[in-house]
């Protein structure tokens, strides 16, 4: 099933130039059934790789602009009056999709993030007095910008907990930008075909819940959550005061499925400890709670986690 990824990624890079980790983590969110962030300033193509990745599955897929003034009713849907008929009927939302792209998801108000969250969480969508299930897969991939100020939010913890990776998109080399610019200016873009389909990723799923993962592999998953914890256990005292609270167990959770999805995407049956630190990043950076005195000395959660991989022993 290999093959299927690579044509996936092969019919991304017909418009998206570079950019692969971003890439591998909307295929590790397919696979795991895992919510993705992605935080980058604008223009560095996050919109436009979701776009490409959904096509290139054929899934369903729907697009939200968050702002300022959105409704819950917006993205879940609402109960609208049919005087004909004198009764309530119900219009779905964009949410009754596969794939649903959730633009500047940082720019909307707590009431849409608690609507959104429901539907991230439980797979399902309540208006009214009814509630439906969202059809499988079902994945929010949302996009952030880190320097908007002017009507954005901070997005609450328990909702980002919910993201099980956060992946920040940097810019493209120079030779990269040099092929963007040429391609752009030319129009010579490809059209994105499906390459890929819902039994494909049944598949998928299928085979990477066998790959193994030994029990020294397990633990050091589990002692990286637990040095964010407590990190005086660990021999962090330096880090301690910049952490108001460790990560979640969703960490843990997300950073075991994640790390067995990374492994079986390099053609490998087993978990190896590299891999669980390749992907700790982008599955803690989000989840872990700094202190003022981090925010007040410019201490990121990327640093933290750093400090954490050091430490840590690998087996």
């Amino acid at each position: 099933m290999l093959e299927v990824i690579e044509k996936i990624r092969e019919e991304i890079r017909k418009v998206i130039i570079g950019q692969d980790e971003m890439i591998e983590a909307l295929i590790i969110g397919l696979v795991c059934d895992g919510h993705i962030l992605l935080e980058g300033v604008p223009g560095l193509a996050k919109t436009t790789t979701i776009n490409s990745f959904a096509k290139s599955l054929g899934l369903n897929f729907k697009r939200v602009q968050f702002t300022p003034d959105l409704l819950p009713s917006d993205i879940i849907g609402t109960e609208i009056y049919d005087p004909k008929n004198n009764e309530f009927k119900i219009k779905k939302g964009p949410v009754f999709t596969n794939i649903l792209l959730a633009d500047e998801i940082n720019r909307a108000p707590a009431k849409v993030q608690s609507a959104l969250l429901e539907v991230m969480q439980e797979k399902q969508v309540t208006i009214g007095d009814h509630t439906f299930k969202i059809d499988k897969p079902f994945l929010t991939l949302a996009t952030q910008n880190p320097v908007e100020q002017e009507g954005a939010y901070n997005l609450p913890e328990a909702q980002l907990d919910r993201f099980m990776l956060k992946v920040v998109v940097g810019y493209n080399t120079k030779e990269e930008e040099v092929e963007i610019a040429r391609r752009v200016a030319n129009g010579s873009y490809e059209s994105i075909k499906q390459v890929a389909y819902k039994e494909n990723i049944d598949t998928l799923k299928s085979e990477i819940s066998k790959v193994h993962i030994d029990k020294e592999v397990e633990e050091y998953i589990v002692s990286l959550v637990f040095a964010t914890r407590e990190p005086d256990r660990y021999g962090l005292d330096e880090i301690a005061e910049y952490i108001s609270f460790g990560v979640s167990p969703r960490a843990s959770i997300d950073l075991y499925k994640g790390a067995k999805a990374y492994a079986y995407l390099k053609g490998r049956d087993f978990v190896t400890p590299v891999d669980v630190a390749h992907l700790s990043k982008e599955v803690m950076r989000h989840r872990l709670i700094l202190s003022y005195e981090a925010e007040a000395e410019g201490i990121s959660s990327d640093e933290i986690i750093d400090k954490v991989i050091k430490k840590v022993p690998m087996p």
